[in-house]
């Protein structure tokens, strides 16, 4: 979800509006417009229809917060908050190590968003009561909307938060994580796999195409999102126990930060068609220089353009260590491809994408996951 707005933080944790959100801001929008009372002006309508819509995505928001504020309570890192076409989705960069913590996670969400709706609900009454009729159908619709979410969320078809509670009751009856992920995946493409007939039968049957497409819409990213969270819970477990030193490559050359562009071409980058070079001076570390900053470079001035001109200092960059994990390697190499290795403040290799690829490649080819 790379395309997408930040929009500051909250708690400390990024937010961030993925562009399919406007489709479904607009959606909701003129739903609402369609929903309010037709006897109120149609500009009238529309402003509320936006305010609406704009605290619906703030309950989205909250019912999110619940989940990150509780994940990073318990030691577990939230890399960011992200609205998109389907609502709202935590970015938690790993998995809880008990089912406890993973129940507790996972329902806290669908119980700030029932919390809501009972608000919501109170001061639509109230509201009637006073006879500010929008208002009151506003916070009506917020109540109902609430609770339709947290029941939707309630759904044990993972990765949805019944699907994680789900799991994390096989998890505590059987003790076996990756048993219970399994089931609770297979529960979720069966519920995804629902949502699609449905929305088909509905397509050919009542004739309402958008209804039916958003069920089958809802269906496929269900089904789509189960494979996906399977798929990095089994990438998690094959990489436990292997740290960057399994994967470092120890034969990348040191380019010097005295040489000019065209010796680095010539000399490093044809010879052995990497990528991606340490800058260093007597193996100590003073920065990065790739092909992606070498292109910059016009041709015409490579022989009086050095390294160092262009190499990223070291100040600026991420850094691996020979006993660190693979996993907390995997989040930091999210925005780069080339990662130094240091150790007792020397460069000894680098780690790239293309090792740890072949790495897993050949874990697969041997069927088998690899002890340390």
């Amino acid at each position: 979800m790379r395309r997408s707005i930040g929009l500051g933080k909250i708690f400390g944790i990024p937010l961030r509006l993925h562009y399919t959100w406007f489709i479904i801001f607009t959606l909701v929008t003129i739903s609402l417009v369609l929903y309010f009372p037709g006897d109120y002006p149609i500009v009238e309508r529309i402003a509320f229809g936006i305010l609406t819509s704009i605290l619906f995505f703030a309950c989205i928001i909250i019912h999110e917060l619940a989940h990150s504020i509780l994940a990073i309570r318990n030691n577990i890192p939230v890399k960011e908050i992200t609205l998109f076409v389907f609502g709202g989705i935590s970015h938690i960069t790993k998995e809880a190590t008990r089912p406890k913590t993973e129940f507790l996670i996972a329902i806290v969400g669908p119980l700030a968003s029932l919390a809501m709706g009972g608000i919501f609900y109170g001061l639509s009454i109230l509201l009637a009561q006073a006879q500010q009729t929008l208002m009151a159908h506003l916070m009506q619709w917020l109540a109902i909307i609430n609770v339709i979410l947290a029941l939707f969320n309630l759904i044990p078809g993972f990765p949805l938060d019944g699907g994680r509670i789900f799991r994390a009751t096989i998890w505590r009856k059987t003790g076996n994580y990756l048993r219970a992920t399994h089931i609770a995946t297979r529960v979720g493409q069966g519920i995804a796999y629902t949502f699609m007939v449905g929305g088909l039968a509905i397509i050919f049957v009542t004739h309402l195409w958008f209804n039916g497409l958003w069920l089958v819409f809802i269906g496929w990213f269900l089904h789509d999102a189960a494979r996906a969270s399977y798929q990095q819970v089994l990438l998690r477990d094959s990489l436990s126990g292997v740290t960057v030193r399994h994967i470092t490559d120890y034969g990348c050359p040191l380019a010097s930060p005295e040489f000019s562009l065209r010796e680095l071409v010539q000399s490093y980058i044809l010879p052995t068609g990497r990528s991606g070079f340490p800058v260093a001076k007597e193996a100590t570390l003073e920065g990065m220089v790739t092909l992606h900053d070498l292109k910059k470079i016009p041709q015409n001035r490579w022989d009086t353009t050095t390294v160092q001109d262009i190499m990223t200092p070291v100040n600026k960059l991420k850094i691996a260590y020979p006993n660190q994990d693979v996993l907390s390697l995997l989040q930091q190499m999210e925005e780069t491809d080339h990662m130094p290795v240091v150790e007792g403040g020397k460069i000894i290799g680098m780690v790239n994408r293309d090792d740890l690829n072949r790495f897993l490649r050949i874990q697969t080819a041997l069927g088998t996951k690899l002890r340390f």
